[in-house]
């Protein structure tokens, strides 16, 4: 497993096992707090906001805020990918998807070049219906 952080706890590693097993999905501190919950495994609510904030610091956590959604969610970044990611958003279900697509990336590029405005990536949803959704109309 690749080393999230300096953080030697069982708390910190279990955290940051948990964190990577997750890839390309987001996550809230809730969730997480439920995952060990559920697991019954004593890592507390307090640890795992440190060890988030942490993480952000050291550039292997993003950290972005989506309308409709409680609280921040959190996704794992490793260091091949870029800390660009654009998420949909399903305005019936409320569906978080986040897409790491090649076209859609040139989109920022495009922005940037022709109208010099930094598009901030962890800010960036596009909002729609997701495949279900779209599907029972």
């Amino acid at each position: 497993m690749k080393r999230l952080s300096s953080y030697n706890t069982k708390q910190g590693e279990a955290i940051n096992e948990y964190i990577v097993s997750l890839k390309n999905t987001h996550v809230t501190a809730a969730q997480i707090v439920s995952h060990f919950e559920n697991r019954e495994i004593p890592v507390g609510r307090t640890t795992i906001y440190r060890h988030l904030d942490k993480l952000i610091k050291e550039g292997k956590l993003r950290k972005y805020s989506v309308d409709g959604i409680i609280g921040a969610c959190y996704q794992y970044v490793d260091d091949s990918e870029e800390l660009q990611c654009l998420l949909l958003k399903c305005e019936n279900c409320g569906e978080l998807i986040h897409s790491d697509c090649d076209v859609l990336q040139k989109i920022h590029q495009h922005i940037f070049k022709a109208h010099t405005f930094r598009v901030n990536t962890t800010k960036t949803v596009f909002y729609g219906k997701c495949e279900a959704c779209s599907n029972d109309t």
